[in-house]
């Protein structure tokens, strides 16, 4: 019910195709590219692919919508572009990621039961379509315009979360990468200014998305501009930090300088660090 209810509000003001709404027609292509992917993802008992299939529902609905658009506006092709970039980085980051550690620890039981494993890919549908359904809203709107200044102040915006969260996935990688540090929780670079710089980064991007989409949304299709909300609300509620928390603790509870560590460092907002870290270790 809510993905029906969304895919109506975002296609409120928005093109059609031969009398359907191109944005709901988006959003159901979301779901069936999970559903599709399920089958083999389950009967194969393999989470190996989930994260690339996620990343290409961005590229090809992205693409799709951004070509069948009856007007593809400097707007439009800066939001597609937006969204391409980032589904292209990410998805290459957690693909190269999951091919080194072999499995994904979050599917280990989930993949053997049928039900709860297809909760999880339609869900990705959801998270996707939630995700990009300002960008999608705003590149299928009726009423278009030149991209203003709060437009611009988006794809600053946009850039700054995706530099931040390049830069702390890649800090993590290189620290994991090196074999001193087995064992050992990061507390270096951005780390050392946040738990988790690379959702913060996440955040401040869709951020970023939903204000250059936001001068061309009308009436009901405003309600898709609530997208960085639901990362937001995903990333620290749900998917996100509780899971890495959670984990954390068991691994380094007993540990004093991880318990410095989180004491004295955000799980979201970064800040200057307010010790001394030692880099070599996390």
């Amino acid at each position: 019910m809510a993905a029906l209810a969304f895919g109506w509000a975002g296609s409120q003001g928005t093109a059609e195709a031969l009398g359907v709404p191109l944005f709901g027609a988006g959003v159901g292509a979301a779901f069936l590219i999970q559903w599709v992917a399920f089958v083999p993802a389950y009967r194969l008992r393999s989470e190996r692919f989930f994260d690339l299939v996620g990343s290409l529902t961005f590229l090809a609905v992205t693409s799709a919508l951004l070509w069948m658009a009856p007007e593809r506006d400097m707007r439009a092709w800066v939001l597609a572009i937006l969204i391409v970039v980032w589904a292209a980085r990410l998805g290459t980051f957690l693909v190269l990621r999951i091919r080194s550690k072999g499995k994904d620890g979050r599917f280990d039981d989930l993949k053997n039961r049928f039900r709860p494993y297809l909760t999880v890919w339609t869900l990705q549908g959801l998270w996707v379509s939630t995700t990009a359904g300002a960008a999608w809203a705003s590149m299928l709107s009726i009423g278009k315009g030149p991209m203003g200044w709060v437009a611009w102040l988006g794809v600053l915006t946009w850039a700054t979360g995706f530099l931040i969260e390049t830069v702390a996935d890649e800090q993590k990688r290189r620290f994991r990468e090196n074999p001193a540090n087995r064992d050992r929780f990061i507390q270096s670079g951005l780390w050392g200014w946040s738990r988790h710089p690379n959702y913060f980064g996440e955040i401040i991007l869709w951020l970023g998305v939903a204000l250059v989409a936001v001068e061309t949304l009308q009436g009901w299709s405003r309600l898709t501009l609530a997208s960085p909300l639901i990362v937001a609300a995903l990333l620290t509620r749900v998917s996100g930090i509780p899971p890495l928390e959670q984990t954390a603790n068991q691994r380094w509870g007993d540990d004093p300088e991880y318990q410095a560590y989180k004491a004295e460092t955000p799980a979201l907002f970064p800040r200057p660090p307010a010790r001394k870290k030692n880099p070599s270790t996390q």
